[in-house]
């Protein structure tokens, strides 16, 4: 079994500026790249796990979103760490209903476990608000951080 560190993105790894979608306004958040390579080098696969529900709300598109995800993926890579994977959630529960995936629903995080065969109590999630806490905790991770 793998063990993982699932990431939140807005507030975690780049600065929350609300709905970001465009490179030139992707700020990382101060140290995120070294504290990464410190995970990915002790063996955790790195997975982000993000709600983008400004795509729910039409803010930006899901190519807007792959554009941006694609570009902060080669960011890592420059940095020597490769992202295993992306999870995010395209839904708002004003717009498009209540799904399972959308924090602090664990929809995607028991996804990326499936698809990754991860021992959640061997990983780690990192977040900037309760409701990734609370998705962490019923997905049943070892360790939480909250930044």
């Amino acid at each position: 079994m793998n063990k993982a560190l699932f990431l939140d993105r807005d507030g975690v790894i780049t600065e929350d500026i609300g709905y970001l979608h465009r490179i030139e306004d992707c700020i990382f958040c101060d140290g995120i790249f070294e504290e990464v390579k410190s995970y990915y080098d002790d063996g955790y696969l790195v997975i982000i796990v993000t709600n983008q529900a400004g795509i729910a709300r039409e803010l930006f598109t899901e190519q807007d979103y792959y554009v941006l995800r694609d570009w902060m993926h080669d960011q890592f890579i420059e940095h020597g760490v490769k992202i295993a994977a992306e999870y995010y959630c395209p839904h708002h529960p004003d717009f498009t209903g209540l799904c399972n995936c959308r924090k602090p629903e664990p929809g995607m995080i028991l996804k990326a476990a499936e698809d990754f065969g991860i021992d959640l109590e061997k990983s780690i999630l990192i977040g900037n608000k309760e409701t990734d806490m609370q998705a962490g905790r019923a997905a049943g991770i070892g360790k939480l951080i909250l930044r």
